[in-house]
């Protein structure tokens, strides 16, 4: 068993947005406006948030480029307070979902597709063949800590603009204590 250093981060609720749809909440030829860049190349947070329409407190940040469909990824913690059945699967996998979540906006509203992302390990294409991984494998990765834990099933997702790192949900990351943003573990091969 060959243990590798990697990076972990969190990914906190948010909302990927088609371009039909972030012109429903924010006016006709809107653009996002980043407000920083994130770690996998091209993506990043933006300076928009929405809210549910049924408790405006409740928002979710909106991360770019825009996307040919919207969702709302959250942890399961998020959907049981919001009263919906999310399921778990890989983020842009939304064939099987219905849109369940109203959404709201400064200038509309919209329903969405909301789900669970499948806990997953990003790399670039030549670290998985260097590595002997392939698209779709499941590995293990190790949090070491006070609440270290090994997540299994975590799903291999390499493509060419991609950095080495896992992502887990909110609920994962507070379960083994890796912190707000961004910690390391060991991927186990």
């Amino acid at each position: 068993m060959k243990k590798i250093k990697i990076s972990v981060e969190v990914s906190a609720r948010h909302i990927h947005l088609s371009q039909k749809d972030l012109e429903k909440l924010f006016g006709k030829n809107y653009q996002l406006k980043k407000k920083k860049d994130l770690s996998q190349h091209g993506q990043f947070a933006a300076a928009e948030e929405v809210s549910t329409v049924d408790d405006p407190r409740y928002k979710f940040r909106v991360v770019g480029p825009v996307r040919p469909e919207s969702q709302v990824e959250l942890a399961l913690t998020d959907a049981i307070r919001l009263g919906i059945e999310a399921p778990i699967t890989l983020s842009g996998d939304l064939k099987k979902i219905k849109p369940q979540l109203a959404i709201k906006g400064p200038r509309g509203t919209i329903k969405v597709k909301a789900m669970v992302p499948k806990r997953h390990l990003h790399c670039l294409t030549s670290e998985a063949k260097k590595l002997g991984l392939k698209k779709g494998q499941l590995v293990k990765v190790e949090i070491i800590g006070a609440r270290g834990l090994i997540f299994d099933n975590v799903v291999v997702r390499p493509e060419n603009k991609y950095s080495l790192s896992c992502h887990l949900d909110t609920d994962e990351a507070n379960a083994c204590g890796l912190g707000k943003v961004c910690g390391f573990g060991f991927l186990i091969t």
